[in-house]
């Protein structure tokens, strides 16, 4: 569903920006997914990735990415999906809870909507997650997790025109006893968590897990009512719970089961927002009159109440059966079901009354089936399906409802019904070793995916009805080229192709929309990979260059130019960088580094800003260029940074008697960005720089770990996105001590 006026009702902050849990991720048992625990112990030093549905290493794979283990996401500080861009190169995310704009590379999703997919896919034990809503599932209890970068997609799972984040919890381990953890933080802001696992052993053959995570903090906000009053309503008090229920079954030693089941009540309180003018110490921009209204991000006003609480549950079946000739059928089935709710405050302050209530259901079905054969001989393959279901039911009677004010159906819009989305696949890939080093692979896909508005919408007290199907279909491949110089140097070249399904806009006046049609992506890609010092240097070099087709985008409604019309941009866009990480270790020494240079140039074509009044028509292709109608030929596509820097560094102090001490500190930088795509800093589109650093110490002695952390130290306040011309605050700095007691 897609309409401006409802952006923030599909929509909310990034309140955990900088890990605003950071204590709660921890090195539980040091994890490995099934599919790495299963396989021969790696070398020291290597990385192992199990997305392409293989056990491979990373430095020998065509496929630029970056691997977190259980122990960096803690020391990293990242608790959540905020926190990847702060300790991974190219990834940019502007989390508004309900929704999430996630993109790779400056390719992903820019529209905070539920009817335009997203091109990173975020996959939890192998499945793929809900698309738009709930996004503030929390990480804990983590083995690792893989972040690709690129098209992704025609070897395995969605198709991504982006990238894929694939998040692996710690599996059940058979016959490893009675083990685990538990840890316990506390911090300002009232900030109290726990979180903790055990592994339970039942047979020779049966093992299960569990583990639980909680939070309760205050909000971080001062809010004042009308007049200056107390303001009553929630300003962003977090209370969260969630549980995981593995089972891992091996009758035989060619035949496992694991099934993973998660619960998650996860009550952000609010996601308290101010007018963006509110940020300008002058008004009008550019002039030295003092803006009478500037003041902190974090100082707000507001007159209507709010909320936002995500529950949802979900279930994962992983079955692995070897044949005799090492050939393996892998099953991933999944179902997930949740309901989202958001209540806001729509203009930010305490004077104009609009507001915005939604009460949205999700459910999602997910089932892939591949065929893997060994890695043993000189040819392999990998061939299979893939399906999902996703249907968002917007409740009635009518519990989408954005008011000016409330109440008063000539100024209400109001929606309710269902939009249910289908996406089915085959795919496969063929591996041929010219060499004993040289490699070639080639993979396809073909896609087909269904959407369908079942809606009706009171739009100012007139019944409208919308009934639109639309369907996208399209072949992928990737085809690739690695060899592996010498036992420390990987080259790797490839040319692989992403694809985005189309979608449905929402019906605004009188008659139905056209759909918007599907995104394509042909990325040409070339790495270098190498150790140095006999491994204790890790690098990877990468330049990519994208041709981007047919990018879906938001405008202004021709007609009603207050509105939003999703469109395809007629004109090709380009998006190319480089990037580059490197891993040290000498001896008690630690020390991570990665960047991106990016640089992005959309296609040309026409469109209004729909925060603008319209003087004029506008066509997408043929404008013609007015005030109100821009040509937007070669500006940088939104939530794209030209650069992306983080670094870290830890280093371990033996104090005697088997105690260590670690300090450790990270930077995370990710430069100016525009929020639309009509870069007006007038109205608040440029993003000004986040510069993150987190620090640890951490004191050690046999199974007990005390650490004393922060977050954002420099206590950068900053808006973390701008939506409905309003911003919201990335989290502002933490501090507290985390106790952690294995066992």
């Amino acid at each position: 569903m897609r309409l401006r006026s409802c952006w923030l009702g599909v929509s909310v902050l990034a309140l955990l920006s900088t890990g605003q849990a950071v204590a709660q991720s921890v090195p539980a048992d040091p994890g490995a997914s099934t599919e790495q625990a299963e396989s021969p112990a790696p070398q020291q030093g290597d990385i192992i990735v199990t997305a392409r549905r293989r056990n491979e290493n990373l430095q020998t794979t065509p496929l630029s990415g970056s691997v977190l283990s259980g122990t960096d996401l803690a020391n990293k500080g990242v608790s959540s999906v905020d926190a990847l861009q702060f300790a991974t190169p190219s990834v940019v995310v502007n989390n508004f809870g309900q929704g999430i704009d996630f993109n790779v590379r400056g390719i992903g999703k820019g529209e905070h909507n539920t009817q335009t997919a997203t091109g990173v896919i975020t996959y939890r034990d192998g499945a793929p997650t809900f698309p738009g809503y709930f996004a503030q599932e929390p990480y804990y209890d983590v083995a690792n997790i893989q972040v690709l970068r690129g098209p992704q997609g025609t070897i395995v799972g969605q198709n991504a025109t982006g990238g894929a984040v694939f998040v692996n919890s710690n599996d059940p381990i058979i016959g490893g006893g009675y083990r685990g953890y538990i840890n316990a933080n506390v911090g300002n802001y009232s900030d109290v968590g726990v979180q903790g696992a055990v592994n339970i052993p039942v047979s020779d053959t049966l093992a299960a897990r569990f583990a639980v995570y909680g939070q309760r903090r205050d909000g971080f906000y001062d809010i004042t009512g009308p007049g200056g009053s107390k303001y009553t309503g929630n300003n962003g008090d977090v209370r969260q719970i969630a549980g995981r229920f593995s089972l891992l079954w091996k009758p035989t030693s060619r035949l496992s089961i694991l099934s993973k089941t998660d619960v998650d009540y996860l009550d952000m309180g609010a996601y308290p927002a101010s007018p963006f003018t509110n940020q300008f110490r002058y008004l009008p921009v550019g002039s030295t009159t003092p803006n009478p209204n500037y003041r902190d991000l974090f100082d707000i006003t507001a007159n209507s109440p709010q909320e936002a609480r995500d529950k949802f549950y979900r279930s994962i079946l992983r079955v692995n059966y070897e044949f005799d000739n090492g050939i393996q059928l892998r099953s991933v089935s999944a179902y997930a079901s949740g309901n989202t709710k958001y209540r806001s405050d729509l203009d930010g302050t305490a004077t104009a009354n609009r507001t915005f209530f939604d009460s949205v259901d999700e459910r999602q079905y997910s089932q892939e089936l591949t065929l893997i054969s060994p890695d043993t001989s000189r040819v392999s393959y990998l061939v299979g399906a893939f399906g999902v279901w996703n249907k968002y039911d917007f409740k009635s009677p009518y519990q989408f409802v954005i008011g000016a004010p409330l109440g008063n159906p000539l100024t209400e819009y109001r929606l309710q019904g269902i939009n249910p989305n289908r996406s089915l696949a085959a795919f496969g890939q063929l591996g041929f070793a010219i060499t004993p080093k040289l490699k070639v692979e080639v993979g396809g896909r073909y896609t087909t995916s269904r959407s369908r508005n079942d809606i009706d919408v009171l739009q100012y007290g007139t019944p409208i009805v919308a009934e639109q199907k639309t369907s996208s279909n399209d072949f992928s491949y990737k085809a690739s080229l690695g060899w592996e110089v010498s036992r420390d140097h990987y080259l790797y070249g490839f040319v692989a192709t992403g694809f985005k399904p189309g979608g449905l806009n929402v019906p605004v006046g009188l008659g139905n929309p056209a759909p918007f049609g599907a995104e394509q992506v042909t990325s040409y890609e070339a790495g270098w990979k190498a150790n140095f010092l006999n491994r204790r240097i890790r690098t990877s070099v990468s330049a990519f260059y994208n041709d981007y087709e047919a990018f879906q985008v938001t405008i202004g409604n021709p007609t009603i130019p207050v509105f939003g019309l999703q469109v395809n941009v007629p004109g090709k866009t380009k998006i190319y960088g480089i990037e580059a990480e490197a891993d040290v270790k000498f001896g008690n020494l630690t020390f991570d580094v990665g960047m991106n240079v990016l640089r992005s140039e959309l296609g040309q074509f026409f469109a209004t800003d729909p925060r603008i009044l319209a003087v004029a028509a506008c066509n997408v292709n043929t404008g013609p260029a007015s005030v109100s109608c821009r040509n937007l030929k070669g500006v940088d596509q939104s939530y794209a940074p030209n650069f992306t820097f983080n670094v870290g560094a830890s280093y371990e102090i033996a104090l005697g008697g088997g105690s260590t001490l670690t300090p450790r500190a990270n930077y995370g930088h990710i430069a100016p960005q525009w929020a639309t795509l009509f870069q007006n800093r007038a109205l608040g589109d440029r993003l000004e720089a986040r510069n993150i650093v987190n620090a640890q110490l951490a004191y050690n002695r046999g199974t007990v770990t005390l650490t004393a952390y922060g977050t954002n130290l420099t206590d950068q306040h900053y808006p973390a996105a701008l939506n409905s011309g309003l911003y919201f605050a990335g989290s502002p700095r933490q501090y507290g001590l985390k106790l952690l007691k294995a066992f």
